[in-house]
């Protein structure tokens, strides 16, 4: 029975073009991050962003999230992010593990996107003995709906949190997707965002992430970070370069926009109601649980999120051309 996975966009087998396997890599090298691989990565990432930040990488995002964090609250402050927001529902307290108690303060907000009135109520409360004051605001960009925030709305958010420890993290584990949707990297850097989490296991690499910190003080020790809660590798080669070949001749932002066109494509053959604007690589619909089983018996695999159907950048493309057996079969399950 064929089976088509679309639960997560990590079900995806990773591109030949992450540059996992080059000619030479086996030379000798500086350790630590140090080396000429970790430097030419680096330098692609700014050029992505248009921007001078530092950029070190790792092997998750939940660790790329969860240490970013701890650079920007103290273990008795909070960070304030969407009630639906990765860090508050799918990193089992890493940010509060790493940050050694630091808090989370979930906010509301359609399809993702944080409402700019549950923002300024949050910031509006009293700072009191017995309550993590907010210092940080974390926002995600395409959210876990797979909306976009456009450039103005990540702003106006921003200037909704003024004031020194105002700290700002984005992640950005579809950061491609929200690109190839029209959001413009290279305004990032005039956000105010402190922190921004590149991500490259879901835009089809082997796992690892980049994160590129526009804070300079937030840059500092921030090795030092990396090294204690264990993810900081003498010999790191294999996370910098998967980002050179994916950057390289512009698959990162090709995938993402293939991603995005079939998720929009299985939307418009679905035979289940879309709860979410799909913006881009994500569907969500309404489904029952008898469905879901059927479904899943069927071959077909999604989330409970309420019902997701993620889109990858190497599904549907195939079988869309061979005539959608895919699409078919999901019509037939209803």
């Amino acid at each position: 029975m064929a089976r088509y996975d679309f639960a997560s966009d990590n079900a995806a087998p990773a591109t030949p073009k992450h540059g996992g396997r080059r000619r030479g890599q086996h030379r000798l090298c500086s350790g630590y991050g140090t080396d000429a691989v970790t430097a030419r990565a680096a330098d692609l990432v700014r050029e992505l962003l248009d921007a001078d930040a530092e950029v070190r990488f790792v092997g998750s995002g939940t660790a790329a999230n969860a240490i970013s964090l701890t650079a920007l609250c103290r273990p008795f402050e909070a960070v304030l992010a969407h009630e639906h927001a990765h860090i508050c529902t799918d990193e089992a307290g890493a940010p509060g593990f790493f940050g050694q108690g630091l808090g989370l303060i979930p906010l509301p907000g359609a399809s993702g996107r944080i409402e700019p009135v549950a923002l300024d109520r949050a910031l509006a409360g009293p700072e009191v003995s017995y309550r993590q004051p907010p210092a940080a605001l974390s926002l995600t960009n395409a959210t876990e709906y797979g909306a976009v925030y456009s450039a103005a709305a990540l702003g106006a958010l921003r200037r909704r949190r003024q004031g020194p420890g105002a700290g700002v993290h984005l992640d950005g584990a579809r950061l491609a997707n929200a690109a190839a949707a029209g959001f413009d990297l290279k305004t990032i850097k005039s956000l105010g965002v402190d922190m921004l989490v590149v991500g490259g296991t879901k835009s089809g690499m082997p796992p690892t992430e980049a994160v590129a910190i526009f804070d300079r003080a937030a840059a500092r020790r921030f090795d030092v970070r990396l090294k204690q809660p264990a993810n900081s590798r003498p010999r790191r080669v294999s996370w910098p370069r998967r980002f050179i070949g994916m950057l390289e001749d512009g698959a990162f932002l090709r995938h993402a926009t293939h991603a995005n066109a079939m998720a929009t494509r299985l939307a418009g053959r679905s035979p289940f109601p879309v709860l979410h604007p799909v913006e881009t690589n994500g569907v969500f619909v309404e489904m029952d649980e008898p469905t879901l089983a059927r479904l899943h018996a069927a071959g077909w695999f999604a989330y409970r999120f309420p019902r997701r159907l993620r889109a990858l950048h190497v599904l549907l493309g195939d079988d869309a051309r061979g005539g959608g057996q895919p699409l078919r079969d999901l019509r037939t399950i209803r």
